[in-house]
Parts: C-alpha cells; structure tokens; sequence
C-alpha cells in the first residue's frame, strides 16, 4: 500500500484505479484494476509473509480497510484476496470478509480472485481436509476465480454432480468475471497488441519518468571528502558482490517476461558512466535458495549449480585480493530476486 496513513492509502487506490481503468476499460491501452491483498495482509506476525494476522474488527475497519472501500467507490472490477489467516480464518475463504463486507457492505459487483495458489494452500493451512473441501469452502466464501492451485477445475464438476453445489451456485460465480470479460472487449479483441509494450510502457519519456522517480527517492547519508560523483580520478576501482552483474537482480522478483533489453546492470552501468576506467569485477561467494520456490514454474532463468564450500572460499578470497588491489571499492549487496516475494521472509 501507500503506507501507514488509511487516508492516504485511500487516496493512492482511488487514483491507481482511476488511471488504470480509465473511463473504458475497452480501450486497449488499459488495464482493469485490482484491488490486493484482501486484507489485513500487511499485519502478520512479525512481518513474515504467509503468517497469520490478528485484528481486531475496529483496527481492520479502520487502518486497513479504507483503501479498498475507496477503491470499489472508485470503480474497481476486480478485487484479490490475500494468503494469511484473518483472526484464524483464510482470507481466500473467509465469508464475512468476501460476502459480508466487499459485497453486502459496500456493494462490490466485479469478482474476487485468489493470490496464486492460495485455495490449494487451504489445504496446507489445515482448513480444508483435501482439494474437494477446499473447493467447496473458498466458493461459499465468495471467491470466484481459484488462481493457478487448478482446486476448482479439479473439483467443481463433482461438486455440482453429487448435489453439493448447485449449478445456479456455479453460474452466480462465473457471472462477475464474464461481466469484466464482456466490459473489456474481450470477445471481439481477445488478444493484447505487444506492440504497445514499446509504444507505451517502454517509451523515452516513460523511462526518464521511472529514472527520476528513482533517483528522487534515494539518500545519500555522507559523501565523505567529495567522493561522490565518482569520476575516472580513482586509479583503480573494484566492483564486489555477485549481484552487481546480475540481471535478474536489477529487475526484481515479478519481472518475468518484461522489457528486458531496456535494463542494465550495476557493473553494466559503471562501466558506462565510466569508460576507459580501470574497473576489476569480482562476485565472491554466490547466493542461493537452497528450498524450491513456490512459484519456480514461472521463472524461465537458467539456474547455476550450487557452490561447493571450497569455490566459495576461493571466490570470496578473490574478492578480498581485488579490492585490497583497488583505491575505490563499491560493494553491491543484498538478497537475490527469488529471496523476496512470497513465502520468501
């Protein structure tokens, strides 16, 4: 969100949802907006993603729920529901959340995705026994669209078969996202033009907007004896960290298929600002996520093999001799992409 302000966070949604949707969600230059993580997400025990959140009803009516009110007064079609448990209940199947609050409350009419995974999460959360019960209790809640888990597709038609739901219950879930679909276009334009990408996303202006913004929001806290900006002067300068020469870091966790010859990386743009320099690059110790990640299926990067405890020793003395050979040493550090994200703290 936009911070710790609910009327500032109230302020942000409204205007996100009002330039992301437009006045025509049809135009091909937008996008519907979706209102996430539903809610309380941000609260969790001591941080962790995934971990349960206790609150009580008047702190969630009224530091975390504004933004999303202002977000359905301003339009917005869709709305996401979050991972955590809610006072012990899923988000992803919480009835007084999805029912009683987003649609009876304030009249929400467009439909209610779950984060990736999430319904068959319920299973791992132990509130649902196994995928059929899992099913049955995320679309009671109000939950229309299952994202990526496949609990619906596995277990819906049986669901209705045996007398469980009912066909009428099935349709009343479907309608809101054939709703957004008919809204968009759709079914006459089903396909995006990726042409936009550079046309819109990707173009001068854009870019010089996202690399002000960035500069804007950086502090510098010293630049002992003028070292900054740097310049050819330094005789030597060593570059250390493995994530200096990454891509994968420069673009982030969620970057997936983006623009990616539009990025640099750190060393990449050193070297740059300071052609002809003496510049030695050396990653020491590599990084890894030694557990598989949740979402590994939608990481198309090529992955390394693991270090064995004798390369990284030898790299991280590497490292040591060049920067003891350098007058300037710049130190690029942090968690790898795949270490931040979901079920990541």
């Amino acid at each position: 969100g936009a911070g710790e302000d609910p009327y500032l966070g109230a302020a942000m949604a409204a205007a996100q949802v009002r330039g992301f949707q437009g006045d025509d969600p049809a135009d091909p230059e937008r996008v519907l907006a979706c209102a996430k993580h539903f809610a309380g997400y941000g609260a969790s025990e001591g941080g962790r993603d995934y971990d349960p959140v206790h609150l009580s009803e008047a702190q969630l009516r009224n530091d975390f729920l504004p933004p999303f009110r202002a977000a359905v007064k301003a339009g917005v079609d869709t709305f996401m529901s979050a991972y955590m448990d809610l006072n012990n209940v899923p988000a992803g199947a919480n009835p007084w959340l999805l029912r009683d609050v987003l649609r009876d409350e304030w009249g929400f009419d467009g439909f209610i995705v779950s984060d990736a995974f999430a319904v068959g999460n319920l299973v791992i959360q132990g509130f649902a026994r196994d995928g059929r019960d899992a099913a049955l209790r995320a679309l009671e809640a109000g939950l229309n669209m299952d994202m990526a888990s496949n609990i619906y597709l596995e277990n819906l038609a049986e669901l209705v078969e045996d007398g469980t739901l009912s066909i009428e219950e099935i349709d009343e879930m479907v309608r809101p996202i054939l709703a957004a679909k008919i809204r968009m276009g759709l079914f006459e334009n089903p396909y995006a033009d990726e042409a936009l990408l550079d046309k819109v996303a990707a173009r001068p202006e854009h870019r010089q907007s996202a690399r002000w913004a960035a500069h804007r929001s950086m502090v510098l806290l010293k630049n002992e004896d003028g070292l900054l900006p740097l310049s050819k002067v330094q005789q030597k300068i060593a570059v250390i960290g493995p994530l200096a020469d990454s891509m994968e870091a420069t673009e982030g966790s969620w970057m997936v298929f983006g623009h990616k010859p539009a990025a640099v990386t750190v060393l990449e743009g050193i070297r740059a600002k300071l052609a002809g320099a003496n510049i030695a690059y050396a990653p020491g110790p590599d990084i890894n996520r030694l557990i598989p990640h949740p979402f590994g299926e939608f990481d198309t990067s090529e992955r390394k093999p693991i270090q064995t405890a004798d390369e990284a020793d030898a790299a991280f003395q590497t490292a040591v001799e060049t920067a003891r050979d350098a007058d300037l040493v710049i130190m690029v550090l942090g968690e790898k992409a795949d270490m931040a994200g979901e079920f990541a703290s």
